[in-house]
């Protein structure tokens, strides 16, 4: 099972990462993605080794971005990759069978090749413009996942990424998507977690009903 919030770590520095990360684990967030750029393999190795203290004590899951070394090194949950990063296929030889690979795409075609690589989940983004994402990536909008997930017809896991706020949810699930990747909307308030959580039907919330 994939779970249907992912929050992509945010921070000025590796610190703030960790101290964010931190806040939605605390939050009742299901997975976090460790998403730091430019900082040298050492100190992304040291980094991700706070993130799994940190994420093991409130059994969170753990993905890294793109290093999928250090995923299998740390025993991370997998590794989430962007289109320039390693091909799905060589990062499945190196990692344990459990550990997870999710992969960006921006197009139906993108998702086919990712299908074929047979990747555990595909982050579709951008849903509206992302200026931290490149250039040339369309935003997709509620039509566009509609038009991809109708033609794909799969059992794979859609997220929904880029720029999804709250009020986008009720609608997103109806395109088919079956969860979502969000940073900034968590990221300035965490206690949105839980709002994700309800408007998900996230297990997490599922859980909460039944205890008595």
């Amino acid at each position: 099972m994939i779970p249907k919030l992912h929050y992509i770590s945010q921070g000025a520095t590796p610190k703030e990462h960790i101290e964010n990360i931190q806040k939605a684990c605390s939050a009742g967030a299901e997975l976090v993605q460790l998403d730091v750029k430019n900082i040298s393999e050492k100190k992304y190795l040291k980094l991700a080794k706070e993130a799994r203290e940190i994420t093991a004590y409130f059994q969170t899951r753990l993905i890294l971005s793109g290093a999928y070394k250090i995923a299998k090194e740390i025993k991370a949950d997998g590794v989430h990759l962007e289109q320039k990063d390693s091909c799905p296929a060589t990062a499945r030889i190196h990692l344990y069978t459990w550990q997870l690979i999710g992969a960006a795409a921006n197009t139906l075609k993108e998702c086919e090749n990712l299908l074929e690589k047979q990747v555990d989940y595909i982050t579709l983004r951008p849903f509206r413009a992302d200026e931290t994402l490149p250039a040339e990536n369309t935003a997709l909008g509620f039509n566009g996942y509609t038009t991809i997930l109708e033609a794909l017809q799969t059992k794979t896991p859609i997220i929904g990424g880029g720029g999804i706020v709250t009020k986008d949810i009720t609608e997103i699930l109806k395109t088919g998507i079956s969860g979502v990747a969000v940073s900034d909307e968590i990221t300035q308030n965490f206690d949105i977690v839980k709002t994700f959580n309800q408007l998900l039907s996230a297990s997490s919330t599922e859980e909460k009903r039944h205890t008595f």
